[in-house]
This record gives structure tokens, sequence and C-alpha cells, in this order.
């Protein structure tokens, strides 16, 4: 059995064999991007979180802050002395400012976004990651008081 469906001026004849082919690659497709969204929710093995009030009283001499935010939220707030790759750009320019050894403290907009650049920073070598928690800009209002 085939179908006529019209697409525009032309039209292609399409068999129930073919149209098995479609869905079957359209629900792979909708899989892999449920998959793919849940791996972004899920934590990163041995990253661990930090509060602000902690951080205000912990001594950061020795660890890179490494903001992952976008250039225009960075310019808006940022903690001074943090570095800003965008989150897009890490995987590539990471080397220019950090290094493997260092203690790196990520700060984000987001979970999903720190945990993203934790991962990319795990599969070059990072070993010492820690995340600052909640909001970004009240905690940085809250470490500049």
């Amino acid at each position: 059995m085939s179908f006529i469906i019209p697409i525009g001026v032309c039209s292609r004849s399409i068999t129930s064999r073919t149209l098995e082919v479609e869905m079957t690659i359209l629900i792979l497709l909708v899989i892999l991007g449920i998959l793919g969204y849940i791996r972004t929710l899920w934590p990163v093995k041995g990253l661990s979180y930090v509060d602000a009030h902690v951080l205000r009283e912990k001594d950061r001499s020795g660890q890179k802050l490494l903001d992952v935010r976008d250039a225009y939220d960075y310019e808006k707030c940022h903690i001074q002395g943090s570095i800003n790759i965008s989150i897009g750009r890490l995987p590539f320019v990471w080397k220019k400012d950090i290094s493997a050894e260092d203690s790196v403290l990520i700060l984000a907009d987001s979970m999903r976004k720190s945990r993203k650049a934790a991962r990319i920073l795990r599969k070059h070598g990072f070993q010492r990651l820690q995340v600052l928690r909640g909001d970004y800009c009240e905690s940085v209002r809250f470490l500049l008081r």
C-alpha cells in the first residue's frame, strides 16, 4: 500500500515500510533527547557544593573562581578576581586561565550549568571542584558585604 502526500508543488509516494522506519527514527531521537536531558540533571561524582556564608569565612587563596555565565551576565555582577569563561567556550579555552591541578570553584546561574561545567573539567582531569550553591547575584552581594 502506498500513499501520496502533497508537499508544495511536488508529491512523493510513501510506503508503510517507509513510515515505520521514519517513526522508529523519530522515537529513537526522542528517547535520546530525554536521556540527554536526564544526564544534565544527574549529579557529578565527587562534586561538592559550597554556600556563600561558608565561602565568605573560608580562606580562598589558591582557589580559582571560574564564572561560566555569559559575558553580559558577568558584567552585571561578578566576584572580583573571578575568571569568566562561558559554558560554550569552556571546552576550548580553559587551558588559558586554569590547569587541572587547580582547586576550582564553579560559579553559574543554574545547577545544570554548574554540573555541565564540572563534567567538562572532570573530562580534562580536574579533581578538586566545588560549586557555589544558591542564587548567584544574591551570593555575590552577600560576599561583598
